[in-house]
C-alpha cells in the first residue's frame, strides 16, 4: 500500500509490476529514487517538442490588439511584415489575416505542447519531475489566452520541468524573468514614470507570501524595483532607461533595490517558507494544515535552503505522508485522473481520442489555460454532479470509442460561425453579405458589427476565417490513434477465472483505497448478469465487451476519483 500511495502522489500511479519493484526498496529508498529519478522504467525514448514552424520573425513585436495593429499599419504603411495594398478594396486585409493567423496557430500549437507534456507524464522514468511541474504550473498560473505565444508557454513549461525540484528561490527568480510571465503580468509596461503593480502584487500574494503578509506600500515600492524588466522575443532584458534607481523602502528595509533584491527580502521572511511548504504539503499529503504544522513545515523548507527536492524527500518518508488520514483521501485532478488511468493500463502513448485537451477541460482543467492567476482551486472543486458525469464519460469513451469524434485541432468548436462565413463565400455571396452574423437582420446588428460589415479597409470576420485556414494548413495534426484495449487477455494473464477474480484484478491494479464488500459483490453480480455465468470462459470469445462495461462501471465509482 505504501508503494502504491507513493507512486500515486509523487507521480501518476503505476502498474502492479511497477508497484512491486518499489515495494522491494522500502519507504526511504523509494522516496529517494522518486526524487532522483529511475523509479519507473521509461516507456519510450525522450523527444523534444516537435515544432510546426508556424512562427516567423515578422510577427514580433506582436501587437496588443487588432485595432492597435490596423492603426499602426495605416500610419506606417505596413504591419507584421506586410505592406498595405494600394488601389484595392480592403487594403489592410492581408495584415488582419496574419494577425488572426498567429492567434489561431499559437492556440493550436499550445494544444500540441500539452499533448507532448502529457506523453512525458505518461512515459517518464522520473514522474515526480512532471508531477511537480504540474504543481508549479498551477502555482505560477500563466494563460496562453493572454500570452498569445506558444513558444513562451513552452519555455515556461521547460523551466518548471527542469528547475522544479531545485531551489524555490531560484525558481521564483527565473520565473519572474520568464517571457511568458513578463507578458502575462504586464511587466513590459512597468516603467519608472508609471510603475505597474500587477507583477509585484502577484509575486507576493500568489507566489511567495500569500494574502495579508504585505502592505500596499510594499506593493508600490516593489513595483518600482521591478521597473525596466521586459521581454524581447524569447529573452529577458533589463531596460536601464526605464528602471527606477531611487531609494525604496520595502518591508521595513531601505535601499536602491532592484527586483532581485525584492525577492531576496521576501525569501528572508519566515512567512515565505511557510506559504510554499504548506502549498506543497496540501498538494502531496493532505488538504488541511494546522497553524503549528504550517510553521514546522516552513522551518523544514528553510532548513533545506528552499531546496524542494530535499524537502519532499523527507516529506515522502514521513509518518504524516502515510497516515490513514492521507492515503487515498485526495481527489485526483482531471489531468492526474487521465494520465494515471493510461499508466495503469500500460499505455505507451496518450490516445488521440478522447482528446486530452477538451476532455480534461470538460472535467475542469485545461493545461496552459488556468482559470485565474490563482490557478485551479483543486480539492472538492474537482467534483460536482456535472463534473462527475464528465469523468464517467472519459472512461466510457476510452473503452467504447466515440464514432462521432471530430478532432478539435482540425475543427475547433468555436469556429462554427466562421465556418458559415466560409460556406456563404463558396456559394458566391459577397464578403459583406457572407460576413453578416447568422440569424441577425441588419436592423438588429450591434453598432460595432454594422461598422465591421461596412468597413472597406478590412473585414474582421474574413480575417478570422483566413486566420483559421492558414493555421490549419501549417500546424501539424495531433495523432488521433485510439487505444487498442484487450481486457480478455489482461484477465487471462492475471489468471482470473471468476467474476469475483475480475473485480479483484481491476481493484488491485487501479484503486488506491479498498472497495467495500458490498460494492465488490454488486460489481461481481453485474458482470455475472452480463456473462450469464459466474465464470470467465476464455473460449467463448465474448468476454471483451462485458469486461469493458465492468471497467467503466468500476472506474466511475467515487473511490476511483481518490488517490
Amino acid at each position: 500500500m505504501h508503494a502504491k500511495h507513493l507512486l500515486e502522489r509523487a507521480g501518476f500511479g503505476g502498474t502492479h509490476a511497477d508497484i512491486e519493484r518499489l515495494v522491494k526498496l522500502g519507504p526511504k529508498k523509494a522516496a529517494k529514487i522518486m526524487i532522483s529519478g529511475g523509479s519507473l522504467s521509461r516507456l519510450k525514448p525522450y523527444r523534444d517538442f516537435d515544432h510546426s514552424e508556424v512562427f516567423d520573425p515578422t510577427l514580433e513585436p506582436f501587437p496588443p490588439s487588432r485595432p492597435a495593429l490596423t492603426r499602426m499599419a495605416k500610419k506606417t504603411g505596413e504591419g507584421l511584415g506586410i505592406s498595405v495594398r494600394e488601389g484595392v478594396n480592403r487594403p489592410l486585409q492581408p495584415i488582419v489575416n496574419k494577425f488572426f493567423y498567429w492567434l489561431r496557430a499559437s492556440r493550436l500549437e499550445t494544444d500540441r505542447v500539452v499533448y507532448w507534456w502529457a506523453n512525458e507524464m505518461l512515459a517518464s522514468d522520473h514522474p515526480l519531475k512532471e508531477k511537480l511541474a504540474l504543481f508549479w504550473h498551477g502555482h505560477f498560473a500563466v494563460n496562453e489566452d493572454k500570452v498569445r505565444d506558444y513558444r513562451k508557454m513552452l519555455g515556461l513549461l521547460e523551466l518548471l520541468r527542469n528547475e522544479g525540484l531545485g531551489s524555490a528561490k531560484h525558481l521564483v527568480n527565473q520565473v519572474s524573468k520568464n517571457p511568458a510571465m513578463l507578458v502575462f503580468l504586464d511587466a513590459g509596461v512597468n516603467k519608472k514614470d508609471a510603475p505597474n503593480e500587477n507583477f509585484a502584487r502577484e509575486i507576493m500574494e500568489m507566489f511567495t507570501l500569500g494574502d495579508g503578509q504585505y502592505s500596499e506600500r510594499d506593493v508600490r515600492e516593489a513595483a518600482r524595483a521591478f521597473t525596466g524588466w521586459k521581454t524581447v522575443g524569447l529573452t529577458y532584458e533589463f531596460d536601464e532607461a526605464n528602471h527606477d534607481f531611487g531609494t525604496k523602502t520595502f518591508m521595513g528595509t531601505a535601499g536602491t533595490f532592484g527586483g532581485e533584491d525584492i525577492i531576496d527580502i521576501i525569501f528572508s521572511q519566515p512567512e515565505c517558507a511557510e506559504f510554499i511548504a504548506s502549498k506543497l504539503y496540501v498538494y502531496f499529503v493532505h488538504s488541511t494544515v494546522s497553524p503549528s504544522a504550517r510553521k514546522q513545515l516552513g522551518r523544514a523548507l528553510a532548513k533545506e535552503n528552499y531546496n524542494v527536492g530535499k524537502f519532499l524527500e523527507k516529506l515522502f518518508a514521513s509518518k504524516a505522508f502515510y497516515a490513514e488520514s492521507a492515503v487515498g483521501q485526495r481527489i485526483k485532478s482531471p489531468v492526474e485522473l487521465m494520465v494515471s488511468t493510461y499508466r495503469k493500463l500500460g499505455l505507451v502513448d496518450v490516445p488521440g481520442s478522447p482528446d486530452f485537451n477538451t476532455t480534461s477541460e470538460a472535467m475542469g482543467q485545461r493545461l496552459m489555460h488556468p482559470p485565474t492567476v490563482a490557478g485551479w482551486a483543486g480539492g472538492r472543486s474537482w467534483i460536482n454532479p456535472s463534473l462527475m458525469f464528465e469523468r464517467n464519460n472519459f472512461i466510457l469513451e476510452l473503452v467504447f470509442p466515440n464514432i462521432g469524434f471530430v478532432p478539435p485541432d482540425r475543427a475547433p468548436p468555436f469556429i462554427r460561425e466562421i465556418t458559415k462565413v466560409q460556406n456563404r463565400l463558396r456559394k458566391g455571396f459577397s464578403v459583406s453579405e457572407a460576413t453578416k452574423p447568422s440569424g441577425i437582420a441588419a436592423g438588429m446588428m450591434s453598432e460595432s458589427n454594422k461598422n465591421a460589415d461596412r468597413d472597406e479597409e478590412f473585414n474582421t470576420r474574413l480575417g478570422t476565417m483566413r486566420g483559421w485556414q492558414m493555421a490549419l494548413e501549417r500546424v501539424k495534426p495531433i495523432d488521433r490513434s485510439v487505444t487498442p484495449l484487450d481486457f480478455s487477455s489482461y484477465m487471462k494473464r492475471n489468471k482470473a477465472i471468476s467474476v469475483d477474480d475480475a473485480v479483484g484484478v481491476f481493484e488491485r491494479d487501479f484503486f488506491t483505497i479498498a472497495l467495500s464488500a458490498d460494492t465488490r459483490q454488486n460489481l461481481a453480480e453485474h458482470l455475472k448478469n452480463l456473462l450469464g455465468s459466474d465464470k470467465l470462459d476464455y473460449r467463448a470469445k465474448y468476454l471483451e465487451d462485458p469486461l469493458r462495461e465492468l471497467f467503466h462501471k468500476m472506474l466511475s465509482l467515487p473511490e476511483y476519483q481518490m488517490g
